[in-house]
């Protein structure tokens, strides 16, 4: 893990040598799901959550970019259990690092990938909270990569991404998998820069 971080600053203190930076905040909604074996084993449906943070972009020519992102990410899923229906609120800080083609100064195609650092898990229904930390539901960590598309306009921005978990996310789950699948859908406000 260190060794990620590591390597994540150098690469950003290396680019940012040569590169123009700009930079903002962005916030929007989540529509996320389980996915593989979790989603069958849950018989889960789409929750929604929703996430915020920041952004640098480092400008390294005209079509290309690398922006890394901080974000709390709420995700999970909703599900039934015993005639009541339960929210999975599972809250990361997640790190998505997204190398942008920028098909003209107003559009762009985005890939990448994103390290989740768990915050909380809970269950919720009717109410009542359960803290699935406590009972060491999910893993600590969760990887994904993102696909998406973003749009300029002057200081606003906006971006559609699909994440795809790749980690299973639960811990002793066996031979089933697990993993966080979410539709991102995000509007950004440069705050310094071109």
């Amino acid at each position: 893990m260190k060794k990620v971080v590591l390597s994540l600053v150098v690469l950003l203190i290396s680019a940012s040598a040569f590169a123009q930076l700009n930079g903002g905040v962005k916030a929007g909604l989540n529509l996320a799901d389980f996915g593989a074996d979790a989603k069958d084993a849950f018989d889960s449906k789409s929750r929604i959550g929703f996430h915020v943070g920041g952004y640098l972009t480092f400008n390294l020519s005209d079509a290309i970019s690398i922006q890394p992102e901080v974000l709390y990410n709420s995700v999970g899923a909703k599900a039934e259990g015993d005639g009541e229906d339960i929210s999975y609120v599972v809250d990361y800080i997640s790190i998505p690092v997204m190398l942008q083609y920028n098909v003209n100064e107003n559009f762009n195609i985005q890939a990448g990938p994103q390290l989740g650092l768990l915050l909380s898990a809970k269950a919720k229904a009717d109410g009542n909270s359960v803290d699935l930390k406590d009972f060491d539901v999910f893993t600590g960590t969760d990887f994904g990569v993102n696909l998406g598309v973003g749009a300029n306009f002057g200081k606003l921005n906006a971006t559609a991404r699909y994440c795809l978990g790749m980690a299973n996310v639960f811990q002793d789950s066996g031979d089933e998998k697990g993993t966080n699948n979410v539709i991102q859908v995000s509007v950004g406000y440069k705050l310094f820069g071109e």
